[in-house]
């Protein structure tokens, strides 16, 4: 290749007419070799299964569902359990994989290797909304796929793992369940707990401080000013009656004085002068009357009217009890007895208004007590009702997510909730996932046209033939002055245009000049 000069798309042409040969034998040889090496690997076959999951048939909105987490994340956890030794060792007794001097050990980890798990999403038809249109909707799926030396082992190997998957989920669901309603019980036994014991504490607080309340204080004020009318009134009674009082002992000692001066004839000296007098009158009016003489009769009424009234007053001085004295008493006019009688009543209104004063100033203290301390006592209750109320809502919480838990549980018993079911069971290969000869076939076609077009390339820079005018003036670096055409014996081309491709450098020989620089 002569180079300084820049290259045409002519150039390029010739050049591929010029080392056909080179490119399209190794592009020719290349397959038929890959597709020869893919024999020199031994043939693997791949079994698949599709496994759909199916959302719950009950509403989330009435019922949630157990299960929250992401379907790549749940499907890699059951792919983990499923590849655990404790599940694969049954599969590896049953189909007997453990054969041509592999241990138990050995197929476990072949399994785990050649275990694919792709998620997918499939469109389903629903039904029809209106006349030809169909809607379809997206539902998760996913692709288990197994690859074995042996096309029946890979069906049943990954149709026991298809199996393994549906009954790990069914494990988790229902493990789901049951452990979140067991953690939801024992919850919602220890909020009732917590429940009645400060449902307890504020019973006890009420008991102890009733009256004190937030809201009594109002009521308390109303009482508060109420007993103390009742104290002014129960004053005002006090103060009138102690003054009635005062001015009827006051009458009472005014009568009594009276009563007693207008009675001063009674003592026994004057009853005694008096009754001497009577009888000296009797006498003198016998001697000059009879007996039936009228005066003589009023004289001897008047002797025993005056011993009657020395006798009683002989016999009260005698004997001073109450009882005599009562009845002496009982001789006092009306108007002082009655004066007595009001006496007696004011002194047991003074002593009753006395006791409600009494009674009245103990339950003003009792109210202004409750009323000052009000304000404390009702922060204290707030914080044991906010308690209290945060308690209840979290029972009332725990019961309604207990509640909601009992219907997960119904309802995966009853098959109404998330499932997963094989869609299409492992099938078992035609042909081999590996080697894919016509892959092989195309590596080498590849291959080979990489190989052609190098070879092409380094044969093209270590070419330094002059072909044509351009390489001339690069070559030599002058200008051409004159071209002589070339003769020789050009071939005949065919009459349907054959060969023109490979020919276009044998022109005839008026068209050849030959190149002469100067």
């Amino acid at each position: 290749m002569i180079e300084n000069r820049e290259l045409t798309m002519d150039d390029y042409l010739a050049m591929l007419r010029r080392r056909a040969k080179v490119i399209l034998v190794p592009a020719l040889v290349a397959p038929l070799a890959g597709f020869l090496v893919s024999y020199a690997f031994h043939a693997k076959y791949t079994s698949q299964s599709m496994i759909l999951v199916e959302s719950q048939k009950v509403p989330e909105s009435m019922v949630k569902p157990v299960v929250s987490e992401d379907l790549a994340a749940r499907v890699a956890t059951l792919q983990q359990r499923v590849l655990s030794q404790a599940d694969l060792e049954p599969v590896i007794e049953r189909l007997q994989l453990a054969r041509g001097g592999m241990s138990v050990d050995d197929v476990i980890d072949d399994i785990r290797a050649n275990m694919t798990v792709e998620e997918i999403e499939m469109d389903l038809p629903q039904s029809k909304t209106r006349p030809g249109v169909r809607q379809s909707q997206a539902v998760p799926a996913f692709n288990i796929s197994y690859t074995a030396a042996n096309a029946g082992d890979a069906q049943k190997v990954c149709a026991e793992l298809a199996s393994l998957m549906l009954d790990e989920n069914l494990k988790e669901i229902a493990a789901a369940a049951t452990g979140t309603r067991d953690v939801l019980s024992k919850g919602l036994e220890d909020a009732k707990q917590n429940l009645d014991d400060m449902d307890a504490r504020l019973a006890a607080f009420k008991k102890q401080y009733v009256g004190q309340l937030p809201g009594d204080e109002e009521s308390n004020l109303k009482i508060l000013t109420g007993l103390n009318s009742q104290l002014d009134a129960n004053t005002q009674t006090l103060n009138r009656a102690q003054q009635d009082k005062a001015y009827t002992e006051s009458v009472l000692a005014q009568q009594l004085a009276a009563w007693k001066s207008s009675q001063s004839s009674t003592n026994p000296q004057t009853l005694e002068k008096q009754l001497s007098e009577l009888q000296a009158q009797l006498l003198d009016l016998q001697a000059k009357y009879t007996d039936d003489h009228p005066d003589v009769i009023k004289t001897k009424s008047d002797i025993a009217e005056v011993k009657k009234k020395l006798a009683e007053v002989n016999k009260a001085l005698s004997d001073p009890s109450d009882a005599a004295s009562e009845k002496a008493s009982g001789t006092e006019p009306p108007e002082i007895r009655q004066l007595r009688l009001q006496v007696h009543q004011y002194e047991d209104l003074i002593a009753a208004a006395t006791r409600d004063q009494k009674r009245l100033q103990l339950e003003i203290n009792s109210y202004q007590s409750k009323v000052s301390l009000s304000p404390a006592i009702e922060e204290q209750y707030k914080a044991l009702a906010r308690d209290y109320d945060n308690k209840q809502k979290t029972y009332a919480d725990l019961l309604a997510k207990k509640s909601e838990a009992d219907m997960t549980v119904k309802m995966n018993n009853q098959s109404q909730g998330e499932r997963m079911f094989v869609l299409n069971p492992a099938n078992v290969p035609d042909a081999p996932s590996f080697p894919v000869r016509w892959l092989f076939a195309l590596g080498g076609l590849g291959t080979g046209l990489g190989l052609g077009f190098a070879l092409t390339l380094w044969l093209e820079l270590r070419d330094k033939a002059i072909r044509n005018e351009a390489d001339a003036e690069a070559a030599l670096d002058l200008p051409m002055l004159a071209a002589v055409p070339w003769v020789g014996v050009v071939e005949e081309e065919s009459k349907n245009g054959r060969y023109a491709f490979w020919r276009r450098s044998h022109k005839a020989p008026d068209e050849h000049k030959e190149t002469v620089g100067v």
